[in-house]
């Protein structure tokens, strides 16, 4: 997962509920220094019907955690 390429598409296990990430949203914040901060989240929609909208560095700290596994495919 690089900061360049998009993960919209991805499914995901994220404990026991089943997910697919279907949206990136970039956000920005006037601010000092430096004067334009991103910010970029996740909205998340799951097997059951929830729907999330995650921060990436949440998302990053809860795979890292194994919290959130990245389903892949296996004949890649």
């Amino acid at each position: 997962m690089t900061s360049e390429s998009s993960i919209v598409g991805t499914i995901i296990l994220d404990g026991e509920k089943l997910g697919i990430i279907v949206n990136e949203i970039k956000s920005g914040t006037w601010s000092e220094e430096p004067f334009f901060n991103w910010t970029t989240s996740y909205e998340i929609k799951y097997s059951d019907g929830d729907t999330c909208v995650m921060t990436e560095s949440s998302f990053k700290r809860l795979v890292e955690r194994g919290q959130i596994k990245i389903l892949e495919e296996e004949n890649k």
